[in-house]
């Protein structure tokens, strides 16, 4: 299948990657044309537009920032929906809300193209392997038709509902893991007398009940980010993860909930980025606390 990618952060290169090896012909753009070197080097050709994209593939994946760089890439001068898309297959994957998703499919829908939202739950490694968790809103037919790559991306896929079910899941699946980043800096802070080494405290943290899967894999890298090495390679930076939290709370505002845990672990997040954490893993949050105030 001839597919495009409008997007090629650490997800989107990462998934790129994925399918290129499925034996898909690659067509790839991004605002930042150097991020698609290497994937030309692999064999993808190069969009000169969005629109460029979209007019030579047969599926357009778009994993993108935020819901302004969803508009610009979907409806700015040269935008996806600029070329003749009729019959086309969309799969929008970005982190955004609700209400973005379903005004979004309205208008890929009106020019004739089927829409399928399907954010994922996972890092680039995952990505990398085909072994993420999707989250799949839109119709029945739509999301058929887009299940088999789908299933080249996930290892588990889920239809929960209707375009706008994905975005809503895919807030509720992280807003957890989000809130435990801070609550293993503070149990590190409350254990920082014990003296204890930061790979053992790890490894005795993920082997109990107190530990999410998310530490039982990346414990060992934090650990030595506390021992003063480093962490290795970044998948989801602590700034990435301040913008999704802000959805989670706009979209707490939207359908009229209360998320007080959440609304201060931001604060929390705002405070390790102000102190140079941003650009680091979004555990990081973690270590961050677990060094604040030393006596």
């Amino acid at each position: 299948m001839r597919v495009g990618i409008a997007g090629l952060g650490k997800m989107g290169g990462a998934i790129a990657a994925r399918l290129m090896e499925c034996g898909h012909d690659l067509i790839v753009w991004n605002r930042s044309a150097d991020k698609a070197a290497g994937l030309a080097d692999a064999g993808a050709k190069v969009a000169s537009s969005p629109a460029d994209l979209a007019a030579q593939a047969d599926a357009i994946v778009t994993i993108l920032t935020d819901a302004a760089a969803l508009d610009a890439v979907y409806d700015g001068p040269s935008g996806l929906l600029s070329a003749d898309v009729t019959g086309k297959l969309f799969i929008e994957m970005s982190t955004v809300q609700p209400a973005t998703e379903i005004a979004l499919a309205g208008k890929v829908r009106a020019k004739g193209a089927a829409f399928v939202e399907c954010p994922v739950g996972g890092t680039t490694g995952p990505a990398r392997q085909g072994k993420l968790f999707g989250f799949a809103g839109g119709t029945d037919v739509d999301v058929a038709r887009a299940k088999p790559l789908l299933d080249q991306m996930c290892r588990r896929l889920e239809h929960v509902g209707e375009v706008g079910a994905g975005a809503g899941t895919k807030l509720a699946i992280n807003l957890p893991l989000m809130i435990y980043w801070q609550a293993l800096g503070e149990a590190l802070a409350i254990s920082r007398h014990l003296k204890i080494e930061p790979q053992r405290m790890l490894d005795i943290l993920a082997d109990t009940s107190g530990a999410p899967a998310a530490v039982k894999n990346r414990g060992p890298n934090i650990a030595a980010w506390l021992a003063g090495g480093d962490f290795g390679a970044v998948t989801f930076n602590l700034d990435d993860a301040r913008k999704d939290i802000r959805t989670m709370i706009a979209q707490g505002k939207a359908v009229g909930v209360d998320l007080p845990l959440i609304e201060k672990t931001l604060a929390c997040f705002d405070e390790a980025s102000a102190a140079g954490y941003g650009q680091g893993d979004g555990s990081g949050l973690a270590v961050y606390w677990a060094r604040r105030n030393k006596a």
